[in-house]
């Protein structure tokens, strides 16, 4: 074990370095493709080696090809952030190395999940029925959903499939901002891609439920059969705001299930003055977050709250002999979905709520979502710069719209701005396309990020735009 303690603490020092000196990293990794594939040998080492060895090409190899989410100024896609203490949990559970299958297999493990989702279910404010259940990302708990739904119309699909037999056409509602693994799941359900269907939105890129219930009535005269309808509590483009309770009220009249997507902003209902984002949450049949975006956690870690936990059972559940056990009363979460093997993932989040406590995190959100609000002012302050959606959260949309330029001028220069910018290492942004259009994207979601951060990042926005 000696070996092993100094080697640790090797590793400790390496993560303080690095966690105390982000900023000194390109935020985006510079190397070429296969360029890691080539620094390494074709074969495994017949003989082991060194841990110094092998920390010197972490080093040399891997922190090279490497690009920074967890950096201050990583403004790309959903800025997330890996809490030290957080990185301290995902320690302890590795050398736990616990399967959380079974309440019997890791007690703590379920119990610990069962509570902290509780916790952050009060936080939330959501309906006391509501159920939490860890998996990784929130395509996985889409999925899931999604099932639940198939299992809720009654269709006898576990035991007899679907193909060969005399079923409807089964439809997904959503929009087209919606995130695409409800399509992805759809196609793995056996929905059908053609079977998704986007409905209208207004002009904040919101579903209109009038056109949702339009398609509703539609296809249940066409003999299709209405499955589940997806609104999304901040869209992955512009963090758009679905109106759940109108469509919540439309899903009950049709029978059919309401899944809500809040994997970004729905853990912004833990601040008093955004708990209206999700009014008529209470209508829904389930809800996914992701405390790994925005509440600090390293991925993977989403959260599925499901009104009744028992069709996830009917749908899933598959008890193998050698896995019966006595037990009674409890959760065994492998009953649940696909995956049978869980990690002991409601440590880290176990950690980061009670070593921040609600009323830090509450302070960082709130601070976050005040320094997009800045930034968009600084962007619909300056001449030939706009602001392109509402910004309720900590995202915003925007380009620059040189005087007089065409739509394919505009667009090539933003594409020339996001390229330069993006080289110089210094901040990282994504982009998406609205009605067609290119626009930059800002997100801002690490625990570190400063104004200054955000603020170099106005900079380097306007000097590549002087020279695009």
């Amino acid at each position: 074990m000696a070996d092993f303690r100094k080697d640790a603490a090797e590793v400790v020092r390496w993560i303080d370095r690095y966690l105390s000196h982000a900023r000194d990293y390109p935020v985006l990794s510079r190397i070429a493709p296969g360029a890691v594939a080539h620094a390494l040998p074709e074969e495994a080492p017949e003989q082991g080696e060194p841990f110094e060895r092998i920390m010197a090409d972490f080093e040399r190899i891997v922190i090279p090809g490497i690009t920074h989410w967890n950096h201050p100024r990583f403004f790309a896609y959903f800025s997330i952030s890996a809490a030290p203490v957080a990185v301290l949990a995902e320690a302890l559970a590795a050398a736990l190395d616990v399967n959380a299958m079974l309440w019997r297999t890791s007690p703590a493990a379920t119990e610990l999940e069962d509570v902290v989702l509780g916790w952050l279910a009060r936080m939330m404010e959501l309906p006391p029925e509501f159920h939490g259940i860890v998996y990784d990302t929130a395509s996985i708990g889409g999925f899931t959903a999604l099932a639940g739904a198939r299992e809720a119309l009654d269709l006898d699909v576990r035991d007899r499939g679907m193909a060969g037999r005399d079923l409807p056409a089964l439809r997904v509602y959503q929009t087209a901002h919606t995130h695409s693994h409800i399509e992805k799941g759809a196609i793995a359900l056996g929905i059908g891609r053609a079977n998704v269907v986007n409905v209208g939105t207004d002009d904040a890129h919101r579903m209109r439920p009038d056109l949702l219930e339009r398609h509703l009535r539609d296809d249940v005269e066409r003999g299709f059969r209405p499955m589940c309808v997806v609104a999304t509590v901040g869209t992955t483009s512009t963090t758009s705001i679905d109106p759940v309770r109108a469509i919540g009220e439309i899903a009950r009249r049709f029978g059919i299930w309401l899944h809500v997507d809040a994997a970004y902003a729905g853990i912004a209902a833990v601040l008093p003055e955004c708990r209206p984002i999700l009014d008529g949450i209470e209508l829904a049949d389930s809800l996914v977050v992701n405390p790994h975006k925005w509440l600090f956690v390293p991925i993977d870690f989403s959260a599925l709250y499901i009104r009744d936990p028992e069709i996830l059972r009917r749908a899933f559940s598959l008890v193998a002999d050698y896995l019966a056990t006595p037990e009674e009363g409890v959760r065994n979460y492998m009953d649940y979905g696909l995956q049978l093997g869980r990690r002991f993932r409601a440590l880290k989040l176990w950690f980061v709520m009670r070593s921040f406590g609600t009323q830090k995190i509450r302070e960082i959100l709130r601070g976050q979502i005040a320094l997009a609000a800045e930034f968009a002012g600084w962007v619909a302050a300056e001449a030939g710069w706009e602001v392109m959606a509402p910004h309720p959260f900590s995202v915003v949309c925007f380009r620059y719209r040189p005087r007089d330029a065409s739509e394919k001028e505009i667009e090539a220069a933003n594409e020339r701005i996001m390229t330069a910018v993006n080289a110089g290492g210094t901040i990282y942004l994504s982009s998406t396309r609205l009605e067609g259009a290119l626009v930059l994207r800002l997100a801002i979601g690490n625990e570190k990020t400063t104004r200054d951060d955000v603020r170099l990042a106005w900079d380097v926005l306007r000097e590549a735009a002087a020279n695009a």
